[in-house]
């Protein structure tokens, strides 16, 4: 028994120290925070940044593994909804910034001066999705 214990322990490690590397490296390699801080002119609360980042995985970590139920009022729901929808908006948004997918496609169909009602336009349909799916979808 001990040992079929410790073999699940060193699994389970090596899972999550192979993902968590994973994560390390998208985050890293694409410059995702850094090109978020340089575009949003926050370079100020760097440390709020990576903070924010570990404890949001750690966070997310434990609600994968947890049996973890909320119940909270609707205010509430659409303030959760709206954080992840910015997140994943923010994310998408320095994603394909940083792979210049939109410039390209807006210098190809000829609308360069419309690149940051483009970008703005996928980020709030990011937030606005997540809230519709927190409050409309979500029982908890």
């Amino acid at each position: 028994m001990i040992i079929h214990n410790l073999l699940q322990f060193m699994i389970g490690l090596a899972g999550g120290l192979a993902v968590g590397a994973g994560f390390v490296a998208f985050l890293t390699v694409l410059g995702i925070i850094p090109r978020l801080i340089q575009l949003s002119k926050t370079r100020k609360y760097i440390r709020l940044f990576e903070g924010s980042v570990i404890l949001g995985a750690l966070f997310g970590t434990i609600l994968s593994f947890e049996a973890i139920h909320f119940s909270m009022p609707k205010v509430f729901l659409i303030f959760w909804g709206l954080l992840h929808g910015v997140f994943v908006g923010m994310l998408a948004a320095a994603l394909t910034e940083v792979l210049n997918v939109f410039p390209i496609l807006t210098k190809r169909i000829g609308v360069e001066s419309k690149l940051i009602w483009l970008l703005m336009a996928l980020v709030l349909g990011k937030i606005f999705g997540s809230l519709f799916q927190w409050v409309f979808f979500v029982r908890i």
